[in-house]
């Protein structure tokens, strides 16, 4: 936004800085000016007003902010109005006092609507700020002088009075824009007996609006609800500089003097006479909640605690004493009321919607006194870092999966209410946010999946074919009463992976997801097992559920045809979930090395045809059940099938076994060599294998 250097100091005269020296004293206490340019007299500031301050969104805030830091007597408002015809107030009623908290109204009559001239014309030049018509303008020029939205209606297009309502669904109302709008139930209209006329904080109507026939005007000023005022402006895609200020939160007591403001520069420009009172409709809900706060408790004991030493004080002064706490509050608008030595009772100016704690009355102590005028200092610590309990695990873990090819990524905490039901462990255990940020964000996650799912299509749909990614992080279950928060290990994989003698290129992404499973899980004390219990969105056959010491503790596979049809994937994907804290409960395996043999390694191969039905988990178990000392390993070489049943019998296949036997004593005899590779065919013989020629 804009600040005219003339403007500030026609309401602040005493100011001793020069307009640059200013603008560094300013941004120094976060009010930013980002640019100081030239104008006819003096400057322009382009200022950065951070959204939470709101109230130095105009030239009386920045005015306060600037006589907080020299010191100055900030002179009020002028809201003095010549006296008003005797007659009754104009009829104003509020329907919503949830989004209306407010309502201000002042009837002038005999107005002569024309083209402003003098202060406003030559200001509004300097400010590239469009003119539109005398009247129109003294309600800009009182947003921009003092920060509170004004509006003002043709008075003679109004009918029977005005009523702040909730809009009936399906209403019609025409902006100033010229846009026709279908407003919703829970969008606020000021409206008089028959029609809407004004989208309630964010703009007026073009029904009602002023013209060059005017002669009539009811000028309105009023405090509506940020969360009523955000949503229709969100809605109706329409941001203006009422909605600005009032989704941030406006001043709940700056409405009177705004609509005393916007009256006397009407009478000045336009001429007219006030008819009746003003009429100030006030909810007291809203006032309780906004200008008349509770009071913060406040000690200079906890301000000197958490701003720590001053320069001033390293060079022997006094630093931050109570009385200069008591002159920056009282400067920014804070009443103080003395509970004891150094202890205050603050209350807040109504203006200041963004001080809520004690906290927050420190910190603009410390922004007005100046963070250039602190000593750098560290803060006082005791004791020593403490790893979390299973800090080595999780470093073990991530460790694993980055060796393994697996690229860590993040996604949201939140997910659809359709993904928490699909991918609950319980469905009722998914837990709904009572604020959500969008239908597409409704719940907290019960499983990582939902973001890895995504992940993995905002690859795809980018042309990156293979991905290989893991997220460690916080999934959650209970009820919005009680929250349990638990760890969880996700990692996705799609594109190209290779295939082996062992499986086809079809079943290669799943096997290889099963190997850097395995692979990571061997870093751990415990036994690992997988069965075929799967849920629905799993491709049976090409999928299966972790067991560590026989306990469910996750599941992996490719994703079922239908939910990755559903979800538009392009090519198959595999992805899994962990449940870590079940894993953290078995112990880190210790590597452990062994001098190489200095003697030669034996190997023997095996060919058997096996059942489909025994597994190559069933072979290994029943080799090692040998007690084979001098088993180095055992893999598979090849695996055959025939389709035609004449080399391999159908529902069999022919499995090409390797064994390597080494001895770190001595080199290995035949007779030896003979007497283990017998007891190796008797295994697998025993296991249902027949021993090829």
């Amino acid at each position: 936004m804009k600040i005219l250097t003339q403007w500030l100091r026609q309401q602040l005269p005493a100011i001793p800085a020069d307009d640059a020296q200013l603008a560094e004293d300013l941004t120094l206490r976060g009010i930013a000016v980002e640019g100081v340019f030239p104008a006819a007299t003096g400057h322009v500031y382009e200022m950065d007003i951070t959204t939470n301050r709101v109230d130095a969104m105009n030239h009386y805030g920045v005015a306060r902010e600037a006589a907080t830091i020299y010191n100055l007597p900030l002179p009020p408002l002028d809201t003095a109005l010549p006296a008003a015809t005797h007659a009754a107030g104009y009829p104003v009623k509020i329907e919503a006092p949830a989004m209306c908290g407010r309502f201000t109204a002042r009837v002038i009559r005999g107005v002569t609507i024309g083209t402003s001239s003098g202060r406003v014309a030559e200001y509004f030049a300097a400010l590239e700020q469009k003119l539109i018509s005398n009247a129109v303008d003294a309600s800009n020029f009182v947003l921009l002088g003092m920060g509170h939205p004004t509006h003002a209606f043709d008075l003679d297009k109004l009918e029977g009075g005005i009523v702040v309502r909730a809009a009936r669904k399906g209403e019609k109302l025409r902006l100033l824009d010229g846009t026709e709008r279908t407003l919703e139930a829970d969008d606020l209209v000021v409206a008089d007996q028959k029609k809407a006329v004004a989208l309630a904080g964010v703009m007026g109507g073009w029904d009602t609006m002023i013209t060059p026939e005017t002669k009539n005007i009811l000028v309105e000023a009023a405090w509506f609800d940020p969360a009523s005022v955000r949503r229709s402006s969100r809605r109706h895609l329409l941001h203006t500089d009422a909605s600005h200020r009032f989704e941030r939160g406006a001043d709940f007591n700056a409405a009177p003097a705004a609509n005393a403001l916007v009256c006397k520069l009407i009478l000045e420009a336009c001429g007219g006479t006030l008819e009746g009172p003003l009429v100030d409709i006030v909810e007291p809900a809203a006032a309780a909640a906004t200008a008349l706060r509770a009071p913060i408790a406040l000690s200079v004991k906890e301000v000197k605690r958490h701003l720590g030493t001053t320069l001033a004080e390293q060079q022997g002064g006094d630093g931050l004493t109570a009385k200069i706490v008591e002159q920056y509050l009282t400067a920014l608008g804070c009443k103080l009321s003395r509970e004891g030595e150094g202890s205050y009772s603050v209350t807040l100016p109504s203006w200041r919607l963004d001080l809520a704690r004690e906290i927050d009355l420190i910190e603009e102590i410390a922004r007005v006194y100046g963070y250039n005028k602190f000593a750098n200092t560290l803060p006082s610590f005791s004791g020593g870092m403490v790893e979390l309990p299973h800090a080595a695990k999780h470093e073990a873990v991530r460790t694993r999966m980055l060796a393994l090819g697996y690229s860590e990524a993040i996604s949201s905490t939140f997910c659809a209410a359709a993904d928490a039901a699909l991918f609950a462990p319980r469905p009722e255990s998914a837990v709904p946010m009572g604020n959500p940020l969008s239908e597409e964000a409704g719940m907290l996650r019960p499983a990582l999946l939902p973001g890895m799912l995504a992940m993995l299509a905002h690859n795809l749909n980018r042309d990156v074919s293979e991905v290989r990614l893991f997220e460690i992080g916080t999934i959650f279950h209970g009820s919005t009463e009680k929250v349990t928060e638990e760890t969880s290990l996700s990692f996705g994989a799609t594109g190209a992976a290779a295939a082996t003698p062992l499986y086809s290129a079809a079943n290669a992404l799943f096997y290889e997801m099963k190997g850097a499973l395995e692979d990571l899980l061997a870093r751990f004390d415990c036994a690992v097992t997988f069965d075929t219990q799967l849920p629905a969105w799993l491709n049976p056959g090409k999928a299966a559920r972790i067991l560590l010491n026989g306990q469910p503790a996750g599941w992996f596979g490719e994703l079922h045809p239908a939910e990755a049809q559903r979800r538009k994937l392009k090519q198959a994907v595999c992805v899994g979930e962990l449940h870590l804290d079940a894993l953290f409960t078995h112990a880190l395996r210790q590597p452990t090395a062994r001098d190489l043999s200095r003697y030669p390694a034996v190997e023997r191969d095996f060919s058997f045809v096996f059942a489909d039905s025994v597994s190559w988990s069933s072979i290994v178990a029943a080799i090692h059940a040998l007690g084979l000392d001098k088993l180095a390993r055992a893999t598979p070489v090849e695996i055959f099938r025939d389709a035609r049943g004449k080399a391999v019998p159908a529902g069999h296949y022919s499995l090409l076994l390797r064994t390597v036997f080494q001895s770190s004593e001595g080199t290995l005899r035949d007779e030896e060599l003979s007497q283990w590779s017998a007891a190796i065919i008797a295994a697998l013989t025993q296991l249902g294998g027949t021993l090829r020629g």
